[in-house]
């Protein structure tokens, strides 16, 4: 018994334990599943207002709210932490535009909160996630990381203000970060253990699986845009690989590298009539749909140049094909429930 006790100390000493704030949402569920993949311990801190707590272990869960600091603070000083993924965000463009107080509350001033509890514990290591929205209707694509800011809505806005937040932690604190700015995000576990359960859903993809299953039509907003068929077109990263992203970024503070900003994307876009198309080959089946006019703000193409993550972080997709992101949420959403 003293032998296990003595292997099992030894091992605590050696696994590094990460923070996962938000992780019982879409993408921090999933990061959470890769980094126990990948040898690290987690602890979850979610306030289950848009989480689910199926998706998290009882013993891994902390149920908090992202502006108690003195909570956050107690979680952390549970056992020594690594690093934090900051995942825990309001993500509803139309909604930050009807209710922008809820954003700039739960985003920016939640952010802050996590950050002043980092700064009491001692805990110098955050990745971030960010979003494409702060580059609002992007003067170049692909989209380096070298453009200004230029938010057009509150949601990118907030994350904005938390980016800068970042900096003067870094400046003042020594809290070195990597903001890890998303392009759109989709598919689900290829082993099945994790998907796409917002509520209420606003992604493409499981708008059009959800189409199917239901027969009751989904609307595709503007064909007009200046692009080869009419429709919008955007870089869709599969989560698996969003999470992977998330790990070379710990790996890369823990290495005492420096705070750092990297466009998470595959490089290449496809419009919103090739995924339609993408879902029918998949499934085998029509999806019902009605065409409407174009929703204000959305820009005509979103794409990322994520070279510098390639480059720096040794970082490549592995689901970069648009059928195998639908394969996997298709997979998702016909799992036994």
């Amino acid at each position: 018994m003293r032998a296990d006790l003595t292997i099992c100390a030894a091992y605590n000493a050696f696994v590094s334990t990460i923070l996962v704030t938000g992780g019982a949402g879409y993408i921090g569920s999933n990061t959470t599943l890769q980094l126990l993949d990948a040898g690290y311990d987690v602890i979850v801190a979610d306030n289950l207002s848009r989480g689910h707590r199926e998706k998290v272990l009882p013993e891994r869960l902390r149920q908090v709210d992202l502006n108690d600091t003195e909570g956050l603070l107690r979680v952390m000083a549970e056992q020594p932490i690594e690093a934090v993924i900051h995942f825990a965000a309001y993500i509803a463009v139309g909604e930050s535009m009807k209710q922008p107080e809820l954003y700039f509350k739960n985003n920016t001033a939640g952010s802050l909160s996590l950050l002043t509890a980092m700064v009491k514990a001692n805990v110098k290591k955050i990745v971030f996630s960010s979003t494409a929205a702060v580059y609002g209707m992007p003067s170049k694509v692909p989209i380096p990381e070298d453009l200004p800011y230029a938010p057009i809505n509150a949601y990118g806005e907030s994350k904005v203000m938390v980016e800068q937040l970042l900096r003067w932690f870094d400046e003042i604190h020594g809290m070195k970060s990597v903001c890890l700015r998303y392009f759109n995000a989709a598919g689900a576990d290829p082993q099945g253990r994790a998907g796409e359960d917002h509520d209420p859903e606003t992604h493409l993809i499981p708008l059009m699986l959800r189409a199917i299953q239901t027969g009751t039509p989904m609307t595709l907003f503007g064909d007009d845009y200046p692009t080869p068929d009419g429709t919008c077109i955007r870089d869709y990263i599969h989560v698996t690989d969003l999470a992977r992203a998330h790990i070379a970024a710990v790996k890369h503070l823990s290495a005492g590298g420096e705070s750092k900003k990297y466009n998470v994307g595959t490089g290449s876009g496809f419009s919103v009539k090739e995924v339609l198309d993408a879902v029918e080959r998949v499934t085998g089946k029509k999806v019902p749909h009605t065409m409407g006019p174009r929703r204000e703000g959305d820009p005509a193409e979103l794409v990322a140049d994520s070279s510098r993550l390639r480059n720096e972080q040794g970082w490549s997709p592995v689901y970069s094909g648009i059928d195998q992101i639908v394969e996997t949420a298709w997979a998702w959403a016909n799992r036994p429930k």
